[in-house]
Parts: structure tokens; sequence; C-alpha cells
């Protein structure tokens, strides 16, 4: 059986893969990133995020999910709700 690691080398040896892998971690984790840490930051769990937001814990686990898989991409009314939750306002920006 390989390890995590070998079998991330494999795939990462396919170009394709590796673009994509590439763009995630320069477009898309440090939106996670923030958003974990404004979460850690407020002491608050995802089910204390879901009670301000009016919502249940696993919509907040599968919001924070879908950030990583990239399979649904949240609306900016629930992002600000997410950081009204914990006292934050949301601010999107080009660079």
């Amino acid at each position: 059986m390989r390890t995590h690691e070998e079998l991330k080398a494999i795939a990462l040896s396919n170009p394709a893969v590796r673009a994509e892998y590439e763009r995630i971690e320069r477009e898309e984790m440090p939106m996670l990133d923030a958003i974990l840490k404004a979460r850690r930051e407020a002491g608050m769990t995802q089910a204390d995020v879901a009670e301000r937001m009016g919502t249940k814990a696993p919509a907040v686990a599968r919001l924070e999910s879908a950030l990583i898989s990239g399979k649904h991409s949240p609306s900016l009314a629930t992002l600000r709700k997410y950081a009204a939750a914990m006292g934050k306002r949301l601010e999107v920006r080009f660079v």
C-alpha cells in the first residue's frame, strides 16, 4: 500500500493535476485559511456559527469544505452571513 506522500507525488507528476493543485493553493486556500482563522479567533465552533447564521452545523461544515473542494461556490450573501456571525464583515478585493 502506498503512502499519502507517494500517491501525491504520482498525481502531481501529471502536468494538468499539478496546474490545478497550484491554482487551488494560490487562489482558494488563502480564502479558506482566512475563514478558518476568523472562526478560531472568534473562539467559535461550526455549531456556534451555524446558530448565529440561523442554520445547522452541517451547513457550516459544507460551506467550509466547499471552499476546499471547489465543488460549490458559496454566494456572497452566505459569506456575509458567515462573517457577520463572527462579528466581522466580508470584504472582496481585486488585486
